[in-house]
């Protein structure tokens, strides 16, 4: 049995990605951020994500920002090009990540 709190020695000097299922066309990922942020995604997938500790902020390439707090979630389409600008680090975040992909294989 695992606990998707358990949580890594901190701070974090990366952000730690850890798949929790991996099956078909569907990922599961657990994610523990501490200040850290990402470049610019364009990702082939789906992703629905979960924010369950912490505060962050999505930058969308059209110029929106996206505030989350714990409990919130987001839907990305393919190709919704983002960063992530802000992760807390007091506390860090925890994101609950499900990728999938439509496309025939």
């Amino acid at each position: 049995m695992n606990n998707i709190f358990s949580m890594p020695k901190l701070p974090l000097t990366e952000e730690l990605v850890q798949d929790l299922l991996n099956q078909g066309n569907m990922r599961v990922e657990r994610i523990v951020s501490s200040g850290q942020t990402t470049d610019w995604l364009d990702q082939e997938q789906h992703e629905w994500v979960v924010l369950l500790t912490g505060q962050a902020t999505i930058a969308y390439q059209d110029g929106r920002l996206l505030e989350l707090c714990a409990g919130d979630y987001v839907y990305l389409p393919p190709h919704e090009i983002h960063r992530v600008a802000y992760t807390s680090t007091e506390p860090a975040c925890v994101w609950l990540c499900f990728f999938w992909d439509t496309r025939a294989s």
